[in-house]
């Protein structure tokens, strides 16, 4: 018994650990951790970290992460035409590649890697109906939300949906979902 409750200190210790290094980052520095992050496992921690410190932002917050997003995680156009040059003078798979890596801005990664977090998508929706309110003062941020939109209709295609007839089989907490 006293095995049991050494390893669960430990990995309770250790899991405290982990936590509360979340907790020191600043949200851009949390954002570039799940970039960088391999793991699936820290992935989906850090995920959860950024959007539940992204939901507590006030108004003026919000607006500084998505300028963060906006800037910080755009795309380099130079770079973008380098080689778009030349692949375009070789047509070669490798450059193609390169050109592809490049014509996305790391904030649709940054998007991808968020929705891994368990109730991900819908916090995305309610980031985008936040960024929504915001384009109308600040219409340069529309960049960020061409990128958000592209990937929710990717997410939401028709191919996904499954329609099924909704009779009294139907299990309680579904019927009780769509009269909500």
């Amino acid at each position: 018994m006293a095995r049991t409750t050494l390893l669960g200190d430990l990995l309770g210790g250790l899991l405290d650990r982990r936590r509360s290094a979340l907790e020191g980052r600043s949200l851009e520095e949390l954002c570039a951790a799940l970039l960088s992050t391999e793991g699936q496992v820290s992935g989906r921690k850090i995920a959860a970290a950024i959007l539940s410190r992204y939901a507590g932002l006030p108004d003026e917050g919000k607006l500084a992460f998505f300028t963060y997003l906006n800037d910080a995680l755009d795309l380099d156009a130079g770079e973008v035409a380098r080689l778009a040059e030349a692949y375009g003078a070789s047509g070669d798979a490798a450059d193609f590649l390169a050109l592809s890596r490049a014509a996305e801005p790391q904030r649709q990664e940054l998007f991808r890697r968020l929705n891994q977090a368990e109730g991900a998508t819908a916090r995305l929706v309610a980031m985008r109906a936040d960024l929504l309110a915001l384009l109308k003062t600040y219409p340069a941020l529309k960049r960020t939300d061409a990128d958000l939109a592209h990937l929710l209709r990717s997410w939401f295609n028709r191919g996904f949906l499954v329609l099924q007839q909704i009779s009294w089989s139907t299990p309680a907490d579904v019927v009780e979902r769509i009269v909500a």
